[in-house]
């Protein structure tokens, strides 16, 4: 093997491991070293490259660079379509598929996702490999896809059907079981379940500390994931514990403007609305709006909610000018992205129904 491949291979499983670490700018510098060998070693459109820009992108969305993430991604896709067909080539298009499919979900471009997520279903289908994991991945992310859309019975289902298989195939205390139990315990928050999200929640904290550590921002999300559902149960003084805990995490390792932020920004401003702290929610609910606003864009369901969010402390407060111009944007976004009957959608306007009523 030429020595610069094999350097080139050294640098992608480099990247690969300090992307596992949630170390990102490293990462990125390793994959970008390696893609840059292997442009030069075996020209651009080599299938390798697609592989290699497949891990370039899944470090930039960790990142919430979702642009170029889909860039990255789409280049990978037109390597792919000038390759032959083969088993290992169809496997990379799904690969790609997939992470299309979770930067659509992002931007809340949800049909584009599931068309991506069916195809890669298609691909894996035919797959013969005896441990077909790539199956597991598009239901755990086709399951995702679904409670963003407001189908908790779907994704339930799919996420149950996914546990055992990545439990028998990974063992109990892997990272990926981890993931499973962070999105089951999403999903009842979104239903509004909190007391049957809460072991869910706590179950993934304790596998991907014991796996990771405690300071991996994949256990940071988990802290946040928990502290959401303790928040619904009225339990502040710990979830806002979990919250800062959980922020200064996210703040290390990826600076000022990330998604993760945003959310976490977010939800400790509703504590402090809870607390009757108005002017430290405002502060929150307007940087956490700014950081998704630049991330995600204007009309993204996610900018919806802290929308909709600031809007009722500003009710509150008999702003209500104000919170009628948020709700009022608020539900222009959902209308364009979600389902009419999306309980997102449907509390946005009670409250906007509610302060039209105040204010006669």
């Amino acid at each position: 093997m030429n020595i610069n491949i094999k350097k080139a291979f050294i640098l992608h499983h480099s990247a690969i491991i300090r992307r596992e670490q949630g170390k990102y700018e490293k990462a990125k510098k390793f994959a970008s070293r390696a893609l840059k060998i292997i442009e030069q070693e075996l020209g651009s459109d080599h299938p390798y490259m697609a592989n290699l820009l497949n891990n370039l992108a899944f470090i930039h969305e960790a990142q919430s660079d979702y642009d170029s993430a889909e860039k990255l991604l789409r280049q990978s896709v037109d390597i792919i379509e000038k390759t032959e067909k083969s088993e290992d080539t169809e496997n990379l298009r799904a690969q790609s598929s997939i992470g299309l499919a979770r930067i659509y979900c992002a931007k809340g471009l949800y049909s584009e996702a599931e068309n991506l997520l069916k195809s890669a279903m298609a691909i894996a289908e035919q797959s013969s490999e005896p441990d077909n994991m790539l199956i597991t991945d598009v239901l755990n992310n086709l399951a995702v896809l679904y409670k963003y859309q407001g189908r908790f019975d779907d994704a339930e289902k799919l996420y149950r059907q996914v546990l055992p298989i990545i439990e028998k195939a990974s063992g109990p205390e892997h990272p990926e079981v981890a993931t499973l139990y962070h999105n089951l315990g999403g999903l009842e928050h979104s239903r509004g379940r909190y007391a049957e999200g809460e072991p869910f929640a706590r179950r993934s904290v304790a596998i991907r500390e014991k796996a990771l550590g405690k300071n991996h921002p994949s256990v940071a999300a988990d802290i946040t994931a928990l502290a959401a559902i303790l928040d619904g149960q009225k339990k502040y003084d710990e979830a806002e514990m979990l919250y800062q805990r959980a922020l200064k995490i996210f703040q290390k390792v990826y600076g000022k403007d990330h998604y993760e932020i945003a959310v976490s920004l977010n939800n400790l401003a509703a504590i402090a609305y809870q607390k009757g702290n108005y002017t430290e929610a405002e502060q929150k609910y307007k940087r956490a709006l700014e950081i998704k606003e630049k991330i995600l864009g204007d009309d993204n369901p996610d900018v919806a909610m802290t929308l909709n969010n600031l809007a009722v402390l500003y009710k509150s407060q008999k702003r209500f000018k104000e919170a009628e111009l948020l709700y009022s944007r608020s539900i222009s976004i959902y209308e364009k992205t979600l389902e009419p009957t999306h309980p997102n959608l449907v509390i946005c306007r009670e409250n906007y129904a509610k302060l039209l009523q105040e204010m006669k």
